[in-house]
């Protein structure tokens, strides 16, 4: 049978117009190696910067704060580019956050909020930011004229942000709990942080502030150096509101320590935390 010329012509159509495999299913993109990206971020020691997993997209972010100038942040991108990581821009100045004041003091060198109260053995202790306990040896619950708590006896910042006080003032109660203005909750063991958590922080300067836990193995670039490992969450806080403890509201469990952030708790902000299991291995120290 003889074959339409239509019906030829239609097949050539056909074939020149229907699209490759290629064409119907355009690539992706190249997937990110995290630990490749990571090994590249690693040498990023800006101050104002932090890095880490975003699990909300699966890729390596480079956030970097208001203090971080034009040309620094070109640069920045530059190496973004090279770690296939996102770079974003976080409102405020990212800092330790440690203030004159009331709470646990030392000297007029700055206060602090107490983490947890710690044991090892009969001996007792409390646990509070590193960027805190550099400051000086001896503790005060409200300032210089108020009774002493304890002495300094172990520190680590930067590279980690946490430190230990032993308590010398057997007359200062040293309860297993979180202070939660007011009331206490009882400490109820730690626990690890999880993305999605719904936690609470509790504070000298701010009380009690809640929100979420939104990544977790972020590094961040003080003015002071690089502290690794840390919580990030979606809470706010203040200078004096370091060192206090992030736990999960419905247990008591304890999760971290506050380390520092950005923003504050009339616009918002971020806040960043060393994890508690970490610290009681580091010192050998459990909760009572």
């Amino acid at each position: 049978m003889r074959r339409s010329p239509f019906l030829a012509l239609l097949a050539v159509v056909l074939l020149l117009t229907a699209p490759t495999a290629a064409q119907a299913r355009p690539a992706a993109p190249e997937a990110v190696d995290p630990a490749r990206a990571a090994a590249v971020l690693a040498d990023v020691r800006t101050a104002g910067t932090v890095w880490g997993l975003d699990p909300a997209t699966g890729r390596m972010t480079l956030t970097v704060d208001d203090t971080v100038g034009a040309e620094q942040v070109a640069a920045l991108r530059a190496t973004a580019a090279r770690a296939g990581a996102v770079v974003r821009h976080e409102a405020g100045r990212l800092t330790t956050l440690i203030a004159g004041g009331e709470g646990i003091q030392v000297n007029n060198a700055g206060r602090c909020s107490l983490g947890a109260n710690v044991r090892s053995g009969s001996i007792y202790f409390f646990v509070t930011a590193g960027h805190c306990t550099i400051l000086g040896g001896t503790w005060y619950a409200q300032g210089n004229q108020a009774p002493v708590l304890g002495t300094r006896v172990g520190s680590s910042f930067p590279g980690n942000d946490y430190g230990l006080v032993r308590y010398t003032n057997g007359a200062i109660p040293h309860p297993s709990a979180i202070y939660t203005y007011p009331g206490l909750l009882p400490s109820n063991g730690i626990a690890n942080a999880y993305v999605g958590q719904r936690v609470c922080r509790s504070g000298a300067t701010t009380g009690v502030r809640c929100g979420t836990v939104v990544a977790l193995n972020q590094t961040v670039n003080y003015a002071q150096g690089s502290v690794h490992g840390l919580i990030r969450t979606n809470i706010c806080a203040e200078p004096g509101d370091s060192g206090g403890p992030l736990y999960d509201p419905a247990t008591g469990a304890v999760l971290g320590i506050l380390s520092g952030g950005s923003g504050n708790c009339t616009s918002g902000g971020t806040t960043y935390y060393q994890p508690i299991a970490e610290i009681l291995a580091a010192y050998g120290v459990t909760l009572p």
